[in-house]
């Protein structure tokens, strides 16, 4: 028997103030971005408004309950595919449709607004995939080792459709998220640790195997496509210094922007340091410098607080779909910021993902939102029965 409760008791109100909170960050963050000068567009205004249009996309999505979000997860699958595909083909170079920018083919060009198909691609194959595996599970109650190897293998089929196209943009560092999410839904999925451990055991040892060739056999490497910026973003992050005039130039400046804020940093728009990008990739490097090791603190604490709310609501779901899909959604968001925050530290090499819900982009923040929306409505339908141990507590 369900239980009956109002809207204010379904309605997730601690998810609205955290994301409540990362408006102000993001929006103060932004202004103080733009005192460098870089460009003469007024970025606040229109960040704001990816906001304003993110809250009536949630709203919309709420509509929808998890068993519809179920039904129409391969559509969208389907969809983000035609996009991705679209990308691809279309007209490309100055003033076409799918200008690259930095290299990349990976936004379509309008009046308003520059869209990256990729972002949204990330929600609908993190729902297709949760389908795909809570499919598999009903149709073999009984797992075994077979079943399992036949489980692995359509989840590395519906990662290679769209992991391909957007390597084809190129564009390594979402490739690295689509990854991260698929290996996050492999350990909840019920796959036998016999077969994830040598998996992710192999996966490891091809990472190590690549990284050693990039340093050490780059002719053979580009007979098979790796552009030589590639091998430049691994140069420029083992020794920047000795890149300070071309590729290291970026790291060199974060470097020195995060450790010129020291403890309590410099102010508001207090910056002396110039870092190219600081409204998108390298925001955090004007969070660190103006409000110094105690702002930069409370922003990694703020999404500490997001992913351990994200991380409750997914162990209140009594079905495998939700429970998938918001692992996938916790993977996204905590690769996107362990990858940003690192890149800016020399942790990790520079790639360009932003840092979410700070970081200027409207692609980015709505693609983001999106799959928050996906959260909000599967908390908003979820379904407590009155015998639940769960119901019992609240």
């Amino acid at each position: 028997m369900q239980t009956n409760k109002s809207f204010s008791d379904r309605f997730d109100w601690s998810l609205t103030f955290i994301l409540f909170l990362f408006f102000i960050v993001s929006l103060v963050a932004i202004s103080s971005a733009q005192t460098s000068g870089q460009y003469l567009t007024n970025f606040v205004p229109r960040q704001a408004l990816f906001y304003i249009v993110s809250a009536g996309m949630i709203a919309v999505l709420m509509y929808f309950d998890t068993d519809q979000y179920k039904k129409m997860a391969y559509y969208l699958y389907g969809a983000g595919i035609l996009l991705l595909l679209a990308l691809m083909i279309a007209p490309d170079g100055q003033g076409q449709i799918a200008q690259p920018i930095n290299g990349a083919k990976a936004w379509f060009h309008t009046p308003f607004v520059n869209i990256q198909p990729a972002e949204f691609m990330k929600t609908f194959y993190i729902l297709a995939l949760a389908k795909m595996i809570s499919s598999h599970h009903e149709h073999h109650v009984l797992s075994t080792i077979k079943t399992d190897l036949l489980l692995l293998g359509k989840i590395a089929f519906m990662l290679a459709v769209p992991l391909g196209f957007i390597l084809l943009q190129p564009d390594l560092g979402t490739a690295l998220v689509f990854i991260a999410i698929t290996l996050a839904i492999v350990v909840v999925s019920g796959i036998s640790w016999k077969i994830i451990l040598p998996s992710f055991g192999g996966v490891a040892l091809i990472g190590v195997t690549l990284l050693w060739m990039t340093l050490n056999m780059q002719d053979l490497l580009g007979r098979f496509g790796l552009k030589p910026y590639m091998f430049e973003r691994i140069y420029t992050w083992l020794d920047p210094y000795s890149y300070a005039e071309s590729g290291g130039y970026n790291l060199i400046a974060a470097l020195n922007a995060i450790g010129s804020g020291e403890v309590f940093g410099k102010g508001y728009q207090g910056r002396q340091v110039y870092v190219p990008e600081n409204h998108t990739d390298f925001i955090f490097t004007v969070i660190s410098e103006d409000f110094g090791f105690i702002g930069a603190s409370a922003v990694i604490i703020l999404f500490f607080m997001l992913i351990y709310h994200l991380t409750k609501i997914t162990l209140q779901f009594k079905d495998t779909f939700s429970t998938y899909v918001c692992a996938g959604i916790i993977a996204m968001i905590t690769f996107h910021v362990f990858q940003n925050i690192g890149m800016t530290i020399q942790l990790l090499p520079i790639t360009g993902i932003p840092l979410p819900f700070i970081s200027y982009g409207g692609s980015s923040l709505i693609g983001n939102m999106l799959a928050l929306g996906v959260v909000f409505s599967m908390r908003f339908h979820h379904k407590n029965y009155m015998f639940d141990r769960s119901s019992q507590n609240s």
